[in-house]
């Protein structure tokens, strides 16, 4: 009988692990458990808001599962090709994907055809937290609250530039779904990300821009540019004296958000006990505060936190709907 070296006896364990990924405990009322590494898979570079809270979740629920999490960043075609690899992944439970507004809903708008998977390809598990973009504008630009800055607008169609992180972004579909409900035309001027942007707007090159709270916490702090509105229903904590855009625009709502999907050809009991974990982790306040620290105080879809795959199911839907249509109007697509 053949004998297997130490380092061949590792390698046919590496073959073995996904087979035995996540098994469910024997019985009546069995509940699925991890039984190796798990896998998150984020789809942007390291160092981002995205990353960030990623590897936040990512540290949570390997305590809750008593396994190690392997963030995975995987940048790439808007996040596509992240998400794309878990839906291609083995359906085991054990690869999730930290999937964001523009993954999770806007990225079938403006791919279309070129979306490598269909919604119902992609299983909800949990949404984590949700955060204002914030419209700022220059601090040459004569505008100090968000009724002057839509008239100043007004009378300047096709003229004022805004920047944002890149076409397709969430701060840019953000402004087009302000334009649109306005009327107020301007000139999308896209940037390579949000450091290049907020570097543009503060040496007054651009004459506003829209962007998540985070990245823009500290040009704000230090006033380095104006913030006039949040893009969210409420003030975030972190700049309590900026007023939320719905207190000029009724209604008006545009919030990231980041959550966990997975395959959708995961077995339920996988999803329903992954879903139940990232519920309990969005309601645990040291979780929050840690969110609330850089303009995330507002967890899920409640101020108190909590989730479902189910509630985030319907959510992703109302946001690819939401979306959809912004998209559609603005003729936006990826080039």
């Amino acid at each position: 009988m053949s004998r297997l070296t130490p380092r061949r006896a590792v390698l046919a364990a590496g073959l073995l692990a996904p087979a035995i990924a996540c098994a469910q405990s024997g019985g009546t009322g069995s509940v699925w458990a991890p039984t190796r590494a798990m896998r998150l898979v984020i789809p942007f570079p390291p160092g981002g808001t995205t990353d960030l809270i990623g590897r936040m979740a990512a540290e949570k629920l390997a305590a809750k599962f008593g396994v190690p999490m392997v963030v995975e960043n995987r940048p790439g075609a808007g996040g596509n090709i992240a998400g794309e690899s878990v839906v291609r992944a083995e359906p085991d439970g054990g690869t999730l994907f930290f999937t964001t507004i523009g993954t999770g809903s806007m990225n079938y708008s403006v791919y279309g055809a070129r979306m490598p998977w269909r919604p119902d390809e992609m299983a909800s598990v949990g949404l984590v937290t949700r955060m204002p973009n914030v419209l700022m504008v220059a601090n040459r630009m004569a505008v100090r609250t968000m009724p002057e800055f839509l008239e100043f607008a007004r009378g300047r169609q096709g003229e004022i530039t805004y920047g944002t992180a890149g076409i397709g972004s969430s701060p840019h579909v953000c402004m087009e779904l302000l334009s649109q409900i306005t009327g107020i035309r301007l000139v999308h001027v896209p940037f390579r990300g949000s450091g290049p942007m907020l570097t543009e707007l503060m040496a007054e090159r651009v004459d506003c821009g829209m962007d998540n709270i985070p990245s823009s916490l500290n040009f704000i702090r230090e006033n380095l540019v104006r913030a006039l509105g949040m893009s969210s229903a409420r003030r975030a904590s972190v700049v309590p004296d900026v007023p939320v855009i719905a207190d000029t625009i009724p209604g008006f709502e545009a919030t990231a958000w980041f959550g966990v999907q997975t395959s959708a050809r995961v077995p339920r009991a996988a999803i329903e006990r992954i879903g139940a974990e990232v519920d309990t982790i969005t309601r645990d306040p040291a979780f929050r505060a840690r969110l609330a620290e850089f303009g995330a105080d507002g967890p899920n879809l409640t101020p108190e936190g909590g989730t479902t795959p189910a509630a985030f199911e319907a959510f992703v839907a109302a946001e690819i709907a939401k979306w959809g249509e912004v998209i559609r109007k603005a003729q936006l697509t990826a080039s």
